[in-house]
């Protein structure tokens, strides 16, 4: 019987339960498939924790590449043998599943099986910030917290090859580093300086176009003082906690706006969903962005896969090896 990580409690790592899977023949419209790799992203723990409410017991997980096993009555865009990768769809955790088939995207030669698994979510995340949320021009100056994180580190490279000016908190030298490499022209060490004075000294108190903040409660409200006249910050997580209420007149100062992006709204529609995938398949082909695939986990090690997420260990992209 097939295996996957299952959650019965919200709580810490120690609710993953590596246990058999029931899964059935495929229904109408479905895709079964057998997972080759699967993506790990910090929406997991807010899955596994509940600052996502989730109907347990659960699957976790959201992303994940795999190869078709069987196909459902009515779906005839997908044979068995077909490789194909998903995100975001709850339930990736597993060895073997069903999934609609309107969510099934085929991947092209050229993309490794690791690749797409640590691309999806966070390639597609990346181009709804800078594509939607705020479309980069070239001559922009943006900043990115946590570049060197998995979301991080394709932002940096794709707003460079859109002409942006990247600036970049990260924790450690390792990570200023490693997001220096990939796309970062500034790097800032949140830990030993403080990321508003930094922005203002290195765009001559100008301050930035965008910012992008998968982080939180910690940066949000000064990441305001970071932004030039009409800029605009855009929430795209909280992995430091939830962002308290801040009273709106904060905006006034700068004419600014606040957005918060949710990668699920921006692919609802598949139409929108290939495009998205397609977009990012196109930057990683040409070299634009390089999906850094920096640690792998076996799939039933999961438990150390979020722990090690938690506590920033990780940098780029994981996977989990079923």
């Amino acid at each position: 019987m097939p295996k996957g990580i299952r959650i019965h409690a919200l709580g810490g790592p120690e609710v993953l339960r590596w246990e058999d899977v029931d899964v059935l023949p495929p229904p109408a419209g479905q895709l079964q498939i057998r997972h080759t790799a699967i993506g790990l992203n910090y929406i997991d723990v807010y899955h596994r924790t509940g600052i996502y409410p989730i109907k347990l017991p659960a699957v976790i997980g959201s992303e994940a590449v795999g190869v078709v096993e069987a196909v459902g009555p009515g779906v005839a865009d997908f044979k068995p043998g077909d490789r194909v990768t998903y995100a975001p769809v709850i339930g990736a955790d597993c060895e073997i599943r069903n999934l609609p088939a309107d969510r099934a995207v085929p991947v092209p030669a050229g993309i490794s099986d690791e690749e797409a698994a640590g691309m999806m979510l966070k390639g597609m995340t990346a181009r709804a910030l800078l594509r939607r949320a705020y479309p980069v021009r070239k001559g922009d100056t943006v900043l990115v917290h946590a570049a060197a994180g998995g979301v991080g580190l394709i932002l940096c490279q794709w707003a460079k090859s859109l002409g942006a000016t990247v600036l970049g908190t990260v924790g450690n030298e390792v990570k200023a580093a490693l997001a220096a490499a990939n796309g970062c022209s500034h790097t800032i060490l949140y830990r030993k300086a403080d990321f508003v004075a930094a922005v203002k000294d290195i765009t001559n108190g100008e301050g930035v176009q965008a910012v992008f903040d998968g982080v939180g409660k910690d940066t949000f409200v000064k990441s305001l003082q970071c932004l030039a006249p009409f800029g605009t910050i855009v929430s795209f997580g909280q992995a430091s906690g939830h962002i308290e209420p801040f009273d709106i007149l904060l905006l006034r100062e700068k004419a600014a706006y606040a957005t918060r992006a949710s990668l699920a709204i921006h692919v609802t529609k598949r139409a929108d969903l290939l495009a998205s995938a397609n977009d990012l398949f196109d930057v990683v082909k040409r070299g634009a962005v390089k999906i850094l695939v920096r640690r792998r986990y076996a799939l039933a090690d999961a438990a150390q896969a979020h722990l090690d997420i938690e506590g920033r260990a990780t940098e780029g992209s994981s996977v989990l090896i079923p």
